[in-house]
């Protein structure tokens, strides 16, 4: 089932997650985004790309924990090795400039795939969050990405209270470019996007590859020691509990030391 659609218009390759009613995401819908990343890479038609939602006030809810919760170890490696160091490859192939559009919610691995994009623009009636540690796991690329960004204290904040934010909030912490009235985030995006496919296309493409090797400063390492933190929580016994409560839509019955 195609979860993701891609499509060139004036040039810019738009990538639309589309699995209603929240764009949970599925190993086989993050594995859609990284070859929509990859499709756009070769696109000689496409000089930068947009990842956009076709679900109303929903960006991506993150992982789906439906799916989470009864899949095999294995399975959770699988979805966590495509959604961190595969989509952080994917977006390095690109050699693009990337925009995510957020006009709305955007929860853990839908923060994974925002922060993935160069330039981030949200509505302002967009919202963020980590909510993992409510379900007894752990948004582990953020502990590499978030610090960077926020400042070790108010990553600390954010991470582990799971707690939700607004689109200000997020560009007061340096986590949106822009935030646009809500009916036009589609609108800057694109306008963003025509303006940086103005510029000389080597000088673009060899500076964001300058530029993301001169941010990197172990950032690769981290995003693949995050998927060995994910998988460790997600599967332990209070891990599989917490995903289990959410399916089940009850409090969940922490066991471990505390």
């Amino acid at each position: 089932m195609e979860q993701v659609r891609y499509e060139v218009l004036d040039g810019i390759a738009e990538i639309t997650l589309a699995n209603p009613p929240a764009n949970a995401l599925t190993e086989q819908m993050v594995g859609q985004v990284i070859a929509a990343l990859d499709r756009a890479a070769q696109d000689a038609d496409a000089a930068a790309v947009i990842i956009r939602s076709a679900v109303d006030r929903r960006f991506c809810a993150g992982l789906d924990l439906l799916v989470l919760a009864g899949a095999s170890d294995k399975k959770v490696r699988s979805l966590l090795d495509k959604l961190y160091p595969g989509l952080l490859e994917a977006q390095m192939r690109l050699d693009k400039p990337s925009i995510a559009a957020v006009a709305g919610a955007a929860r853990g691995g839908g923060m994974t795939l925002a922060i993935s994009c160069d330039l981030l623009v949200a509505g302002r009636s967009a919202s963020f969050g980590y909510p993992e540690i409510d379900v007894g796991v752990l948004p582990a690329i953020h502990f590499t990405h978030l610090p960077r960004v926020v400042g070790r204290h108010r990553a600390f904040d954010l991470l582990f209270t799971g707690r939700t934010f607004g689109a200000e909030e997020a560009q007061s912490l340096g986590l949106v470019s822009r935030v646009v009235p809500d009916d036009r985030v589609m609108e800057e995006a694109r306008n963003l996007a025509h303006l940086l496919t103005r510029k000389s296309p080597r000088a673009l493409k060899t500076g964001r590859k300058a530029f993301h090797n001169a941010c990197d400063n172990g950032y690769r390492q981290g995003v693949e020691a995050a998927v060995d933190i994910f998988c460790g929580v997600a599967t332990s016994t209070e891990g599989r509990e917490g995903l289990q409560a959410f399916v089940e839509k009850r409090e969940p019955s922490w066991g471990g030391e505390r």
